[in-house]
């Protein structure tokens, strides 16, 4: 069996997740920035000639660059943010190459997703946001989609993943706003200063979405993060009601999955 667990932030993902992987330690584990089978998050998805280009620009992290990097047919997926660095600009450079923020265009995005998913074998594998996060929130707040058109993409994920064993494990979050402020505290520095939340804001409020809807603030961050978990609750009970399990938040029995 292998298990994609997802949910908001702050709704405890990382926590099921290491309880998981001391339950089935036969099972491989995949985070965000991970070298995945099936998700790009936090990696390149670069040609050739990029891929050159970052080795001449960077030549005093080569050695790091190779090892973080696996080729996939034309393709180097380099766990960029793996690379700890000074070196101004080498991060916000990868950052370029990622498949999503609207990155890339949508039939070339959709047809690198499903044929990932359409490829992936795997078996006892764990993964953290790897079916619906990263991948929702680019038809979302970047290529401003609505839920039907996210919905007709998702019935061809459930197409790409037929016959394999998988299990979705949803973390509903009953609170989201506490969740979050919660998060904000934790992701502060020892003086108190937030580090996270400011960066989620100016995501939110930069991008295609907000600009589009005239959104900004706390008050729409939170109505999108509750559209988004209404949206996923829906894929899972309409498109993967067989493979999909929806847990209370940070209330999860995990002796019982």
């Amino acid at each position: 069996m292998n298990f994609f667990i997802e949910g908001l932030q702050g709704s405890g993902k990382s926590t099921l997740l290491q309880q998981l992987a001391d339950k089935y330690q036969d099972h491989m584990v995949f985070h965000e920035g991970d070298y995945s089978p099936v998700e790009l998050a936090w990696c390149t998805w670069m040609d050739q000639k990029a891929y050159e280009k970052a080795l001449c620009d960077y030549p005093s992290l080569r050695a790091e660059i190779e090892e973080k990097t696996v080729t996939e047919g034309a393709h180097k997926v380099m766990r960029y943010t793996q690379i700890l660095t000074d070196i101004p600009g080498f991060h916000k450079d990868m950052e370029q190459y990622e498949i999503y923020n609207g990155r890339i265009p949508w039939e070339t995005f959709r047809e690198t997703v499903l044929g990932r998913f359409r490829a992936w074998q795997g078996t006892n594998q764990i993964f953290e946001c790897s079916i619906f996060q990263n991948i929702v929130e680019d038809m979302i707040l970047f290529r401003v989609m609505t839920d039907e058109e996210i919905l007709t993409f998702y019935r061809e994920v459930r197409a790409a993943l037929e016959g394999k064993d998988y299990r979705i494990l949803y973390l509903r979050a009953d609170d989201i706003e506490q969740n979050i402020r919660l998060i904000r505290k934790e992701r502060s520095d020892e003086h108190g200063n937030e580090l996270w939340f400011p960066m989620l804001m100016g995501f939110f409020e930069h991008c295609p979405y907000a600009e589009a809807k005239h959104k900004g603030g706390e008050a729409d961050l939170m109505e999108h993060l509750h559209h988004r978990q209404d949206l996923e609750l829906r894929l899972c009970r309409e498109l993967f009601p067989d493979h999909a399990t929806i847990l209370r938040s940070k209330a999860v029995d995990v002796g019982a999955l």
